[in-house]
């Protein structure tokens, strides 16, 4: 099998230096390698580094083939032939049909583009579109479908995707699954989206205590980490419990050695030997003394290294948890009624819109983007006052967390933010709401600003969740959009285990059946 991408002892570090991950040997052939890691463990970089737009920290680098990348933020002004790639040889297969075509037209001619363009958009569902139409009149899913069909127009050797699914709907999400699922030459793809993962031949996993390779796609890699964790609990019982052997056989070393010199106080006191005898003797018992406690001194403290690795490795395998207060909803109370809203934004006219969530519901907003989805939540959580019809919600009982978090100030802290957003809270409280979702000591007084997505989304749900009387409905729009594989699944078991309702939108198949939802509304047909 040709290698398309050879990487020896390859480490990336950011621009300021900081190490990302050290010592990556991968050699990728016709195969689909996933890439997971933490936001900011360096698997932009590692994609950038593949494609040869940025150079190694160390090691070294070797392509085959020709290379392709995914295009993510198209030009809105250029026309769609454009945006192809092929506009150029579109005029140039245009002239030799004219027959004003040059002899460097007719040789350079590619009679097969046609064929293939067709085959290309046909396949991402764009079949008809108009070549001379401009990329801004296309939807967002629409413009990552386009970019696809370019990849499927230039057929390169090794492909390069980054979250190639982040803000797409279905149809987009589906397109990106059937590109890579039929590729026949090399994908290193970089991405949370465990249904793409799933198609995965590896994955590798960039941590910060290493590399990990795992053969298979999401399930075996979901189960090797599982394995790893429960081996690192293992090795943290076991360093625990030889720190206390340690800690008991000191002392006792150090009792025994007390009931030896009270023994021998006592001796010396009745016996007649000379003095300069007793003191021999006062001097070797402290010496014996002082080695036996030299020695139990360092068995412990290796004892207490070994057990705070063991440790730190679990802290660093094992994901936080998320404490989600009450919500008290009864079973049948009504939560929200969303009845014939219509809602007016930039000339567009939205709707109309009818929902209506009673009691514990987990509902999801699902359909193409465009279709109203967001618009939908914002008239549901009071955020818009729609221009016909009615919305009535339990007042001060329904929140809104959007994928961007909004609400919190970027410059202000975890916990001035909480305490802002929460005027009834004092100071104990709102470190106390921080804890809940594992913002302790130094960490609640971080700035928004250096958040993760991860950590943000963490901040905004304390946010929403620590006033006096917990939300009964919880509005997430597109939640997971900006936060790695483990963020995404510590929010999962969160939401899993929250007693109110939900009313979420979110394109991740994986996330819905994860939190429970049990209702389905389809926007836009």
């Amino acid at each position: 099998m040709p290698a398309f991408l050879s990487l020896d002892s390859v480490s990336a570090a950011t621009p300021d230096g900081r190490p990302l991950f050290e010592g990556l040997t991968l050699t990728l052939g016709a195969e689909r390698v996933g890439l997971v890691g933490r936001n900011g463990s360096g698997k932009s970089t590692l994609i950038d580094i593949a494609a040869g737009l940025a150079e190694p920290a160390s090691g070294s680098i070797a392509r085959a083939g020709r290379v392709g990348r995914l295009a993510q933020d198209l030009p809105g002004h250029v026309p769609i032939d454009e945006a192809l790639g092929i506009a150029q040889e579109r005029r140039r297969l245009a002239r030799v049909l004219a027959g004003t075509g040059s002899a460097e037209d007719f040789d350079a001619a590619d009679w097969s583009l046609d064929g293939r363009v067709e085959a290309a958009l046909g396949e991402v569902g764009l079949a008809g579109i108009g070549f001379d139409r401009p990329v801004g009149t296309l939807s967002g899913g629409e413009r990552a479908r386009l970019a696809i069909a370019r990849l499927g127009i230039e057929a390169p050797d090794l492909l390069l995707l980054d979250e190639p699914t982040n803000n797409l709907d279905e149809a987009g999400r589906a397109a990106v699954r059937r590109l890579v699922a039929g590729w026949r030459g090399g994908v290193l793809l970089a991405s949370h989206d465990r249904d793409l993962l799933e198609a995965m031949d590896r994955i590798v996993e960039l941590t910060p205590v290493g590399i990990r390779i795992v053969g298979g796609g999401w399930s075996a890699f979901a189960a090797a980490r599982e394995a790893m964790r429960e081996r690192a609990a293992a090795e943290r019982d076991r360093t625990d419990a030889a720190l206390l052997q340690a800690r008991q056989a000191a002392q006792r070393q150090r009792e025994a050695k007390e009931r030896r010199d009270k023994r021998g106080r006592a001796a010396a006191a009745g016996s007649s030997d000379p003095k300069i005898l007793l003191d021999r003797r006062a001097e070797r018992a402290e010496n014996t003394g002082g080695r036996i406690r030299r020695i139990g001194e360092r068995l412990v403290s290796d004892a207490v290294g070994e057990a705070e690795a063991a440790r730190a490795r679990v802290e660093v395998l094992t994901p936080l948890a998320i404490d989600l207060p009450p919500s008290g909803l009864p079973s049948g109370a009504a939560v929200l009624s969303v009845e014939g809203a219509v809602a007016e934004l930039g000339g567009r006219r939205l709707g109309p819109f009818s929902l209506h969530v009673r009691g514990p519901e987990r509902i999801a907003l699902v359909g193409p983007n465009g279709s109203g989805k967001t618009t939908l939540l914002r008239l549901s959580s009071g955020r818009l006052a729609p221009s016909v019809g009615t919305v009535l919600g339990a007042a001060g009982r329904i929140a809104m967390l959007d994928q961007h978090v909004g609400e919190l100030d970027p410059e202000a802290s975890v916990v001035e933010n909480l305490r802002r957003l929460n005027p009834a809270l004092d100071a104990e409280g709102a470190h106390a709401a921080c804890a809940r979702f594992a913002f302790r000591n130094h960490d609640a007084r971080k700035p928004v600003a250096a958040l993760s997505g991860g950590e943000r989304l963490r901040a905004g749900l304390a946010a929403v969740l620590a006033g006096g009387e917990p939300p009964w409905l919880l509005i997430l729009d597109e939640p997971t959009n900006h936060l790695d594989l483990e963020a995404i699944e510590v929010l999962e078991r969160a939401l899993a285990g929250f007693d109110g309702a939900l009313l979420v939108v979110s394109h991740d198949p994986a996330f819905l059946g994860a939190i429970g939802i049990e209702r389905w509304v389809r926007l836009g047909g």
